[in-house]
């Protein structure tokens, strides 16, 4: 089993989506024995945003085809994803390689492959909240990743991080749940 870890904060160790991945890997390292992990951090080694037609790191999609699992750590910027996380996403999304159009519309070739969000939000952006129409992080990921045919896509959300101390030590006691229930 091959599993692929992106980080892409600009945070380091201060990053509450790096702490996120970092566990669900450690857990799927920890129930599978022998599982190879490829670890891609696209804020300390970014990949340059698209400046040539075709793109000019065909590794970045060579891991992601390869991968069985894709555990993705990803913050919310300004309502969104990070810039070098939308660079490595251009490098994935390739015709012919992870989709292709047909008379019927596209079709995703990149399927019968996990991928789990890592996400964290300052703020409260989920269903049901006032912000939730300024969410576009994990809606986006998940029609990219839906889009290329990834038909199991998890999410680890820990929000409200910037709202004080005891907001984000209860939005990591909730996502690590989730992580424990993956």
């Amino acid at each position: 089993m091959k599993l692929l870890h992106v980080d892409s904060s600009i945070l380091g160790d201060n990053s509450t989506s790096r702490v996120l991945s970092h566990e669900i890997v450690a857990q799927f390292r920890a129930r599978h024995t022998g599982i190879d992990v490829v670890t891609r951090d696209l804020a300390t080694h970014p990949i340059p945003h698209l400046a040539t037609l075709p793109p000019d790191h065909e590794d970045a999609l060579e891991e992601f085809l390869a991968a069985d699992i894709v555990v993705i750590g990803a913050p919310m910027y300004n309502f969104s994803i990070p810039s070098q996380l939308k660079a490595w996403i251009d490098r994935i999304l390739v015709a012919g390689r992870t989709f292709a159009y047909s008379s019927e519309g596209a079709k995703g070739l990149a399927g019968g492959k996990r991928v789990i969000l890592a996400l964290s939000r300052g703020g409260l952006y989920g269903p049901g909240t006032p912000a939730h129409a300024f969410e576009h992080q994990e809606s986006l990921l998940r029609s990219l990743f839906t889009f290329v045919g990834v038909e199991q896509i998890d999410s680890v959300t820990a929000e409200g991080i910037a709202m004080g101390p005891d907001a984000r030590e209860s939005a990591l006691e909730t996502a690590r749940a989730q992580i424990a229930a993956l």
